[in-house]
Order: C-alpha cells, then structure tokens, then sequence
C-alpha cells in the first residue's frame, strides 16, 4: 500500500476490523518511512449486475436509478414508500437473478409497468408515456383508451373505444 503522505510503498498494518455488514476490511496502516497512519479498505470485487438498453449498450444497474423513475411517476400519488420499495426490490431480484448477471431494459420497464398498473393508474400512465417513448398523442389516446376499456369490463360491456 502506498503511503498518501509520502509516497513510500512499505507499511505496517496498526489494527484491522471487520465492516458492520462483513461486506470490507478496514485497516489502520503506519507509514514506516514518516511514520504517518491512514486507513486503507478492502473489499471483495465483483462483477456488477448490468442492464441491456434498447441501443444494446449496456451499464451498471442502479437501484436508485429505478427507483427515481418510479418516484416521478407517483409524484403527488397517494402511493405508500413501501409499495415503491416493494417494486424496486422485486426489479433488483429479478436482476440478481439472471445467470448471464444482466438483464434487458424492456423486461425490468414491462415489469415496472405491470406492477404500476395494479397499484395506480394516473403513475402507470405517467410511466408508460416515458417508458414507450409515444411518438405523438394519437399513441398515447390510444393507450389511454385501452386503460379505461380494461378499468371498465371493456369486453365484458360489449362496448368499444374508438
């Protein structure tokens, strides 16, 4: 370990313990050339979970990132945190779960969306108008019509939206 005070590249380890979650080492280390001490952490490097955009590109999952996203589609929605909470934590499994350690946009926003939908309908669309990228308001009439048909018995009253 390189000393951050004087550059030199030999140390002695002063105390080492255990993070609170087991997850990294923490170590107090003294310089034997300046004779300074500093902590130094150490941790197991694994390999991120990724996500598969449209564009193919690929990047790092990020639990805030989704989290975010649905936060903006319940903005001012009567909507516990915990059923948020709920979502992201069912997106992260889902994402863990994956044997290639990535998983497609398109699923995680397909079960994003499924799940918006049975918990409210005003964030599902504010979701969906984001996440299925509507061109103009024609497409975005016509998912709204296929809410209120669904919300309505839609085949069952033999009535159509048009």
């Amino acid at each position: 370990m390189k000393c951050p005070f004087c550059g030199y590249i030999e140390d002695k380890v002063v105390d080492s313990r255990e993070s609170r979650e087991g997850e990294s080492i923490r170590r107090r280390r003294e310089c034997l050339k300046c004779e300074r001490r500093f902590t130094s952490y150490e941790r197991i490097d694994e390999i991120p979970y990724m996500v598969v955009k449209k564009n193919e590109q690929r990047e790092p999952f990020d639990r805030n990132k989704v989290m975010a996203g649905i936060l903006r589609a319940c903005e001012k929605r009567p909507i516990p945190a915990a059923k948020l909470d709920a979502i992201v934590n069912s997106v992260e499994k889902y994402v863990q779960e994956s044997a290639e350690r990535e998983r497609p946009t398109t699923k995680i926003g397909d079960m994003i969306m499924r799940r918006l939908k049975e918990l409210d309908k005003v964030a599902y669309v504010r979701f969906a108008s984001v996440y299925l990228e509507f061109e103009d308001v024609t497409e975005f009439m016509a998912e709204l019509k296929t809410l209120v048909r669904t919300r309505q018995g839609g085949a069952a009253s033999g009535k159509r939206a048009s």
